[in-house]
């Protein structure tokens, strides 16, 4: 029996299906020179202005490149795509384009919400980010209401051939909101409108920054357009060949790591609620999940809140041990009183009822920007499960869907008795939908690019040190890794040490030697 719920489409566990039109072919890199239909495109300039919207700093400016739906067909449909920017607090020597991660992570926001941590680079560049095609108010895709209706008739006695009916029923919906941009969606085109940005920029070279996907993304842009790449730093390493099958195992066990570190520290403190006794505590952690399944309870908003999202919490949590604290006052609230509400807002707002969530209920398709306020709640996880479907060859039949179910459910429970069963709805993400492409897979290695910093941190739980390592291999003699010896994902915004070293080389071209690495003295937040 398979276990699937409702919100699984938080990781990405959703699909599309037939219906939809395969993502455009890649091919070698995309110029105005040697690609007709182009040229209009790499001939813009970027009008900056003062960005609007509640909330928005002062001194961040915005504006939109515009880019072909098809680079195919540059001539059937444009995106508008958002981007925002720090001016250079002296004389800039370019850009340098941030990219925050998802698959789906929206750029404008992260950089209004962590602003600071960037203001370094400031010295020498203007910091550049973006919402990528369908995301953010780039031409945002959704799963609507009625995607999340389908997920929820599916229950933990569900087998395979129902969940699987049930995503690809999902999927349809997700088509019908999501409008033209869905099937050209994905990271070979993103790395292609990385390209027009850095023309629109001024950029003859492209200084890039990109965390988690971001790298996936980064490693692409250096296969495609390896003679354009300037200094590029890759933080918190993404795999470029392991199948989805492999990649929530390696999530899953992770992310157990992460936790039995968090229970090791909340059992130190008299206000965590599961006692003073670490390995007390982690089997409380699994039974408080497994009860949940069986007997959820209500939440703020009138649905019930099971297991699964209290797991889907805590996994949002174990991203940063700054979280840890909330974590743990959010996990006290539920023992203790029966209070869901600061474990929902860890969540990210999934357990949010339909009727609050904002659905285009016809897809604007005219490519401009959408309002802020317009971009639907559920674009993240719609956008995750579209890009990473695109970046994926593999599209097993219901058969081969079914063993694979059967023959990685005790492994996926060994690495995690808690995220496990969570990780393991990862298997159905595209079933049914057109095949992906193999470019990532078979053409990003050994980069003739200058020279990359990876940044791998060991105690990660998304990114496992190992893909930086892996990574590293493929992308060839290019490639120079930096070992975080912290916890969480990404060492940027954590560590003094990652910090420093990645500013001097973005800013200055200086390397670190290679094997060198930052000690877990300098993890403190940053």
């Amino acid at each position: 029996m398979l276990s699937v719920h409702r919100r699984f489409a938080v990781v990405g566990a959703a699909t599309a299906t037939l219906t939809l039109l395969a993502a455009t072919p890649p091919t070698a890199a995309a110029t105005a020179d040697d690609r007709p239909g182009l040229s209009r495109f790499y001939h813009q300039k970027i009008t900056w202005a003062a960005c609007e919207g509640d909330g928005m700093p002062e001194d961040l400016q915005c504006g939109k490149v515009t880019v072909p739906l098809d680079y195919a067909r540059p001539d059937r449909g444009t995106l508008d795509l958002a981007l925002a920017r720090y001016r250079a607090t002296g004389r800039s020597r370019g850009s340098v384009l941030l990219n925050f991660g998802g698959p789906g992570g929206a750029g404008i926001p992260g950089l209004v919400a962590s602003g600071k941590d960037f203001m370094g680079l400031t010295n020498g560049y203007d910091v550049v980010t973006f919402d990528p095609r369908g995301v953010g108010r780039s031409s945002p895709v959704s799963c609507g209401d009625g995607a999340d209706e389908l997920f929820g008739a599916v229950s933990a006695d569900t087998d395979v051939q129902a969940a699987l009916d049930a995503v690809g029923k999902a999927a349809d919906i997700c088509a019908k909101h999501s409008g033209a941009v869905l099937p050209h969606i994905g990271t070979v085109n993103a790395s292609r409108d990385l390209d027009v940005m850095r023309q629109a920029l001024g950029d003859k070279k492209l200084n890039y920054l990109g965390f988690s996907y971001g790298t996936r993304l980064g490693a692409v842009y250096a296969a495609q357009f390896p003679e354009k790449t300037g200094r590029m730093v890759l933080d918190g390493v993404d795999t470029l060949t392991e199948p989805i099958t492999e990649q929530g195992l390696s999530g899953a066990e992770g992310q157990q790591t992460a936790l039995d570190g968090f229970v090791t520290w909340c059992a130190k403190s008299m206000a965590c609620p599961f006692g003073q006794d670490v390995r007390s505590a982690g089997e409380q952690v699994l039974q408080l999940v497994r009860s949940l399944d069986e007997e959820p309870v209500p939440s703020d908003y009138g649905q019930e809140f099971t297991g699964q999202d209290l797991v889907g919490a805590i996994s949002q949590a174990l991203y940063s041990k700054a979280m840890w604290p909330v974590l743990e006052q959010a996990l006290a609230l539920l023992v203790q009183d029966g209070d869901t509400h600061a474990l929902t807002q860890l969540y990210g707002g999934a357990s949010l009822p339909a009727t609050a969530t904002p659905v285009r209920q016809r897809p604007r398709d005219d490519g401009g920007l959408v309002d802020a306020e317009d971009v639907p709640l559920d674009n993240l996880p719609a956008a995750l499960m579209a890009i990473n479907c695109a970046d994926d060859p593999d599209r097993p039949g219901a058969g081969e869907v079914a063993r694979q179910i059967a023959g990685l459910r005790a492994a996926y429970e060994e690495a995690s008795p808690v995220f496990g069963r969570y990780r393991l709805a990862q298997v159905l993400m595209c079933y049914g939908r057109p095949k992906g492409t193999d470019y990532i897979r078979e053409k990003v290695r050994d980069v003739p690019a200058s020279k990359m910093l990876l940044v791998g941190t060991r105690g990660d739980p998304a990114t496992p040190y190992r893909w930086t390592l892996e990574t590293a291999r493929r992308l060839g003699s290019s490639a120079v890794v930096l070992d975080n010896k912290g916890e969480g994902h990404t060492g940027y915004t954590s560590s003094k040490c990652v910090h420093r070293k990645v500013d001097d080389f973005l800013l200055y071209g200086s390397l670190p030697a290679s094997g060198s690495s930052c000690g877990p003295e300098n993890t403190d937040s940053y």
